[in-house]
């Protein structure tokens, strides 16, 4: 997916109370598993009958597995920005575990815009990005802070 184009929005498209939603991804219990082993080789993530002796009290997958898959929902379906999603921080929670057979999705919202006064070209936007399952759980909040680009002189 191109990060430019007419589809593509720059800071000056954006407002206050804007919404995006993704598309849905399924979550599989391999899955949850391969990420865990490579990135997060915890017992809850690896092995169910150990995940039910933790506060998990079954397999749930690594809060960095839950965001991972949100970005590539945003990415692909949920925020299309000129100039792709580029960080510039932000807070994270995870309010309920993601499960094996979650299908999640992502509902964002702007809720500040920065314009940069050194650097005319671009700004900072605020958007509170909620992943929920098939359930109405919210599985992560986060709450990022994301460059993007002004609308370049003469592109309408």
């Amino acid at each position: 997916m191109s990060n430019s184009g007419p589809d593509r929005l720059y800071l000056d498209d954006l407002h206050v109370g804007q919404r995006f939603r993704s598309a849905s991804q399924r979550i599989g219990e391999d899955e949850i598993k391969a990420f865990a082993a490579q990135f997060d080789p915890q017992p809850f993530h690896l092995d169910e009958a150990a995940a039910r002796e933790t506060l998990f009290k079954g397999l749930a997958a690594s809060g960095w597995h839950t965001a991972a898959v949100t970005m590539r929902l945003n990415v692909e379906t949920g925020l299309p920005l000129a100039g792709g999603l580029v960080g510039a921080g932000g807070e994270i929670s995870w309010p309920a575990p993601t499960r094996p057979g979650d299908s999640l999705h992502v509902e964002s919202e702007v809720v500040e815009l920065i314009p940069s006064r050194s650097k005319p070209d671009r700004g900072i936007a605020v958007v509170m990005m909620r992943t929920i399952n098939q359930r109405d759980e919210v599985v992560q909040i986060l709450k990022a802070k994301l460059m993007v680009s002004r609308r370049p002189i003469g592109r309408h």
